[in-house]
């Protein structure tokens, strides 16, 4: 009989965890029925030039093709139009999105509606209408549409700041083009870095994200958008458990950018940072690891002017304090351009404070062209150079020298590569681009000149005949 009580105590001890458990789940119906109408299907088309089978020989030219028709023989080079001629093929993605102004605002992921010559944005109620894009930030990926239509049902904005791991989100998008399809998980993460990502600080979540669902809300317990979903960590192109949005503040701050400018201002300090490990911090006298090694400053940039050197650390950015070296990039591309902060040192274990005037980014398109224009200056041998940063010269242990951008001609013959250092032109040493040049401009035509290189650890000498 004891042991009969016993069990049934047992038993009763084990069940209750689990009820308390299942009470405590949380019930989406409601957000689902009121959310889902604000949430929408979008498409992009690209229009693309292709040829079906073979490429031809030759451009369609009518008269050729008549000669050859004369003959008998249809169909041969040039193509006829309903050969081979070269055709316009659509090229279709999906994605999804959602309203935030009730006049027709929609905010979903830059790579949906990228380079897209039309985009179709379907409403809940299976209405479509062709959006214009106001803009697209692909740093943030973060794009903004508008829909000729009023009176739209439009998400409730929430806080991101509050969210708390182990919270309850719920996606709601258009995984593999099937609408209104509803996912839910936890938050594992906050404030997560990835790489090449400098400006969002994530939300990671194990919300089931998959392919056609970029660009959705990421929706917290209280129906409110928190983040948009952007990306996954997958290696088979599918959900993995590991999710990633964008903070709904930081999507919303570029959408009014976007939506009033047509582009996004960020601030722009024109450093190169890098972790501090346990060596390094004890190297520079420091008690903890955090903060921000600065491992090279740019000429003329607003942290050169500002005093700022390589081998500060960067302690705290305004009122900010910088744990991890990912943690100012977010902080100062939120600065507006042109703000005075005080940035907080280390410098040769003395703290110091300094006031630095933000500056602008440089755009996208201004980054292409320097790039371009660095391009089209090519030297008399075929190589085009720029000079090493601090950083580079650290690397490699060297004080001198310049980096390989282009190679062709005389250079790229005698097996100079991209990625490779120019130390030294004929034993004397090459402290510049200008220099270098000027060097090559004084040797005579037919004369043999011997670079030192270095490339992948190891330094080689590599003759070269000019012939120009």
């Amino acid at each position: 009989m004891q042991l009969n009580k016993f069990i049934g105590l047992l038993f009763i001890t084990f069940l209750i965890p689990a009820f308390v458990f299942a009470v405590a789940l949380p019930d989406f119906t409601e957000l689902a029925e009121t959310q889902g109408k604000t949430v929408v299907n979008i498409t992009s088309i690209k229009n693309a030039t292709t040829t079906s089978g073979n490429t031809p020989p030759f451009p369609y030219d009518e008269q050729l093709q008549e000669f050859f028709k004369r003959f008998g023989i249809p169909g041969l080079p040039g193509m006829p139009p309903n050969g081979n001629a070269p055709r316009e093929k659509q090229v279709m993605g999906t994605g999804s999105g959602f309203i935030i102004d009730s006049k027709g605002i929609v905010i979903t992921n830059a790579h949906v509606v990228n380079d897209a010559d039309t985009v179709i944005v379907k409403l809940n109620d299976q209405k479509e209408i062709q959006a214009e894009v106001l803009g697209v930030d692909k740093r943030t990926d973060v794009a903004v549409l508008k829909i000729k239509a009023d009176n739209l049902p439009q998400v409730k904005i929430g806080d991101p700041g509050k969210l708390k791991v182990g919270e309850w989100v719920a996606a709601i998008g258009s995984p593999f083009g099937l609408e209104s399809t509803m996912t839910v998980g936890v938050v594992s993460a906050l404030g997560r870095n990835l790489p090449q990502e400098n400006y969002v600080p994530f939300i990671q979540t194990d919300v089931a994200i998959n392919p056609g669902n970029s660009g959705g809300p990421l929706f917290n317990t209280s129906g409110e958008v928190v983040g948009i979903n952007s990306q996954i960590y997958s290696r088979t192109g599918g959900y993995m458990g590991l999710s990633f949005a964008i903070p709904i503040d930081v999507a919303i701050n570029v959408a009014e950018q976007l939506e009033s400018d047509g582009k996004v201002s960020r601030g722009w300090l024109g450093i190169a940072i890098q972790e501090i490990s346990k060596e390094l911090s004890e190297s520079f006298n420091m008690k903890s690891t955090q903060g921000a090694l600065v491992a090279g400053v740019e000429k003329e940039s607003p942290a050169d002017k500002g005093g700022l050197k390589p081998g500060d650390v960067i302690l705290k950015f305004g009122e900010n304090d910088i744990k991890i070296s990912s943690d100012l990039p977010k902080f100062v591309s939120s600065t507006k351009p042109g703000s005075k902060i005080p940035v907080n040192i280390l410098r040769q274990g003395k703290e110091k404070q300094l006031e630095i005037t933000i500056g602008e980014m440089p755009t996208e398109d201004m980054v292409v062209a320097r790039k371009n224009n660095e391009q089209t200056q090519k030297n008399r041998i075929g190589l085009t150079v720029k000079d090493l940063t601090p950083q580079q010269k650290k690397q490699i242990k060297e004080n001198a020298g310049v980096l390989v951008l282009d190679v062709a001609d005389v250079a790229l013959n005698a097996g100079i590569r991209k990625g490779d250092v120019i130390l030294g032109l004929n034993n004397n040493p090459v402290s510049s681009v200008q220099s270098f040049n000027q060097d090559l401009k004084k040797v005579k035509k037919g004369k043999t000149i011997a670079l030192l290189i270095y490339r992948n650890g190891d330094t080689l000498y590599v003759p070269i005949k000019i012939t120009n």
